[in-house]
């Protein structure tokens, strides 16, 4: 995270500015009015740095320092993350690259992707199941228009919030259907196909939200204790199927306290 630096004019004392000639007036009010910019434009920096307070980098967009998976399929390229299938080279069965400095539990993750064929997705509070395989929740995106920001459960319940639903799970498993977000075609013309976009996940205990370039995607409120997740693995997904490429860079991370 670059820190915000404050460049200050340097300016020499007028003793008496009125006896300026040639425009001394004019001076006096360019220097008014950068200084009155600078009181105004002041809050906005301190908006901006109170935004991303908290969040660490963590991926060091030269390596996979931190990170683990199968390396004929993740590897570093132009800063970012990229993970790769061919015909030549499939996988057998959906394939994640894991974090490995720690689990997850309360939290804020932001982080920029890019996806060429096929699905992939975020996995958080996650189980590691060994050999590169994982299950949980799912931060579900993908190259067609129909699955990006879902809340998907990996190895488990499947589809638990589609896009443009807030959905609670109860205790005893029922779900129930809260006010819609929008439309799932008005929420697929936020992404942009074939192109960089934003994805946030916050969790804070049983909430969790899917933001995909500042739109609220869908929204789960789980509650059923014998089946969600409190804490667990990072990972990303490369999908089985037909070749695709996915990318991921900027993964920033912000722990919140539990509640």
């Amino acid at each position: 995270m670059n820190a915000i630096q404050s460049f200050a004019p340097s300016w020499e004392p007028v003793r008496d500015p009125f006896r300026i000639r040639g425009g001394g007036l004019l001076i006096i009010g360019a220097v008014l009015g950068i200084s009155l910019c600078a009181f105004v434009c002041q809050p906005v920096l301190a908006v901006d740095a109170a935004k991303d307070a908290g969040f660490v980098q963590i991926f060091n967009g030269s390596s996979l320092d931190g990170w683990e998976g199968k390396p004929e399929f993740w590897s570093v390229q132009e800063g970012a993350i990229v993970g790769q299938t061919t015909a030549e080279k499939p996988t057998n069965g959906n394939t994640f690259l894991i974090w490995r400095q720690g689990n997850l539990d309360d939290f804020e993750l932001r982080l920029l992707y890019k996806i060429t064929g096929g699905n992939s997705g975020i996995q958080y509070r996650s189980k590691d199941y060994g050999n590169f395989v994982v299950g949980g929740y799912q931060a579900d995106f993908e190259a067609g228009p129909t699955y990006s920001g879902i809340q998907y459960e990996e190895k488990g319940r499947g589809i638990l919030a589609k896009r443009g639903e807030r959905i609670t799970i109860a205790s005893d498993g029922k779900k129930t259907a809260g006010e819609p977000i929008d439309s799932t075609e008005n929420l697929q013309k936020v992404i942009q196909p074939g192109d960089w976009n934003e994805y946030r996940v916050i969790a804070k205990g049983p909430k969790l939200s899917h933001i995909i370039n500042g739109q609220l995607m869908s929204e789960l409120d789980d509650s059923e204790a014998s089946k969600r997740a409190a804490t667990g693995v990072l990972a990303l997904q490369l999908h089985a199927g037909p070749p695709m490429k996915v990318e991921f860079k900027e993964i920033q991370l912000k722990r919140f306290p539990q509640e």
